[in-house]
């Protein structure tokens, strides 16, 4: 059976090392808060909105939760995120995406102050992804694979990389950051024409398709490292479950993440310590 890659002692390992930077945050009356922007009620959403909130916590930061029905108008959802944006308390502004399809989601996210953005939502913050310059903060998912491998010591410097999936929230950013660290960098799509050749070449590869179960045995071989970023509901087994049939694929791989319990742990780390950097430059 594969090593499991446990999200929680890389997340442990990233709040501890906030405690410091809030201490000092305090000293100068300031305590960084961050609101969770939450259009209906998905599941996965409600998931992640808990587990974010209880790390923030945790982590001695303020947390504001703003829920909007599912059937909310473009205009509420811009007045909600652009008065956020305009509070000096808050530091940080996380919107949930995706957003219902009636609504505009560039159009809202815009409505987030650059500065604030801290899951890359904004044009700002996905092009400093992307390019690997300026100030804005990566996607939190795409930044928390990257801190798993490093915490467990996966070799990124030459090795080859697939990431499966191009979203501009998971998939292009963290083949960005994976060629950020020369890593050899595959990215697949519903159009690559033999998805499990180009899976199996990988010594890394990260999952991010958002389909449970898109990556199955035939896409995987004894010696590789997967990352699963799939966070999907199963209506039967009433359960979170990943994008990669772990079932299937565990028994042939060296490492695995489990779902729960991998990347969504780090991912709202990552989030705490963005919310912290955001506060740090915001005007005293």
């Amino acid at each position: 059976m594969a090593e499991l890659l446990r999200g929680a002692p890389v997340a442990r390992e990233l709040v501890a090392s906030l405690a410091p930077r809030v201490a000092a945050l305090a000293e100068r009356g300031v305590t960084p808060r961050l609101a969770l922007v939450r259009v209906g009620e998905r599941e996965d959403d409600l998931a992640y909105e808990r587990a974010a909130e209880k790390r923030c916590l945790a982590a001695g930061l303020a947390v504001e939760r703003v829920g909007l029905p599912a059937t909310c108008r473009q205009e509420e959802l811009v007045r909600a995120l652009s008065e956020l944006g305009a509070r000096a308390d808050v530091h940080a502004v996380l919107l949930f995406r995706p957003l219902p399809a009636h609504l505009d989601e560039a159009a809202a996210c815009a409505a987030i102050p650059p500065e604030k953005d801290v899951d890359a939502a904004t044009g700002a913050s996905l092009l400093s992804t992307l390019s690997g310059a300026g100030a804005g903060f990566a996607p939190c998912t795409a930044e928390a694979v990257v801190a798993l491998l490093d915490h467990y010591g996966v070799a990124l410097d030459g090795a080859e990389a697939t990431v499966v999936g191009r979203s501009l929230v998971i998939g292009r950013p963290v083949a960005s950051l994976l060629l950020a660290r020369d890593a050899t960098v595959t990215t697949c799509h519903t159009h690559t024409r033999d998805l499990a050749a180009s899976c199996r070449r990988a010594d890394v590869l990260v999952v991010a398709a958002g389909h449970a179960g898109a990556v199955g045995a035939a896409c995987c071989r004894e010696g590789q490292v997967v990352v699963d970023v799939g966070i999907n509901w199963d209506e039967e087994a009433a359960r979170l479950v990943g994008d990669v049939a772990f079932d299937e694929v565990a028994p042939l791989v060296r490492a695995i993440t489990p779902v729960p319990g991998g990347i969504g742990a780090i991912t709202t780390a990552v989030l705490a310590r963005h919310v912290v950097e955001a506060a740090e430059r915001s005007r005293p």
